[in-house]
């Protein structure tokens, strides 16, 4: 599995190849937990939100479907004493209905064979009133031509599914009803676009 196997190196790319981009990414998605938040986060990768998220939060239950991604973000993530992860499967996740204030994805929606099934069961454990929270990685540019990097990182294993531009970002969640969405870029080598919205009911 490509995600376990490049578990041990991810960090590389968090903190030196795509610095810019994921200093910008914590900041924008910082600003949206609160103290008072219960968070689920999917596709926690290493730990990169992670840390950003348990430092504001009430609890975290912070999930991956790789387990050496877990192991890793948990090891970078020990200092935190409200944070519980766990393995999960966004396609089908555990929790029950309405569970969580906030619910983030972390640049997964592009990697997904159903990416609408994926929004569908993240809408599903929000809280009514909760907000989604799913940055993704831009891998077109504004004239729809896919990036050079995000190319070669889709040749190397990541096996990208869906190539978005920002545009093209907004128009997947307001075809799946989401009326209030609002996208905010981290830019970098790799832009991230931030999409908010609240849940459907």
């Amino acid at each position: 599995m490509f995600w376990n196997n490049i578990a041990g190196v991810y960090d590389i790319f968090v903190k030196v190849i795509n610095r810019r981009t994921h200093n910008e990414l914590k900041g924008i998605v910082g600003k949206y937990i609160d103290s008072r938040d219960n968070v689920l986060e999917c596709a926690a990768g290493t730990g990169m939100l992670s840390a950003v998220i348990a430092e504001r939060c009430s609890t975290l239950v912070a999930t991956d479907f790789a387990p050496k991604m877990i192991k890793r973000a948990e090891k970078n993530c020990s200092s935190y004493t409200n944070i519980t992860f766990e393995y999960a499967n966004i396609m089908s996740l555990k929790y029950p209905d309405d569970s969580f204030d906030k619910v983030i994805a972390g640049n997964v929606i592009h990697l997904l064979d159903e990416p609408l099934k994926a929004l569908a069961e993240l809408n599903r454990v929000c809280k009514p009133g909760g907000l989604l929270i799913i940055p993704t990685y831009m891998n077109r540019d504004k004239h729809d031509k896919k990036s050079t990097l995000t190319d070669s990182v889709g040749k190397a294993g990541a096996d990208f599914k869906q190539y978005f531009n920002v545009i093209s970002y907004i128009d997947f969640f307001k075809t799946a009803g989401y009326d209030d969405v609002k996208v905010e870029l981290a830019d970098g080598r790799i832009p991230c676009a931030v999409a908010t919205m609240t849940k459907l009911i």
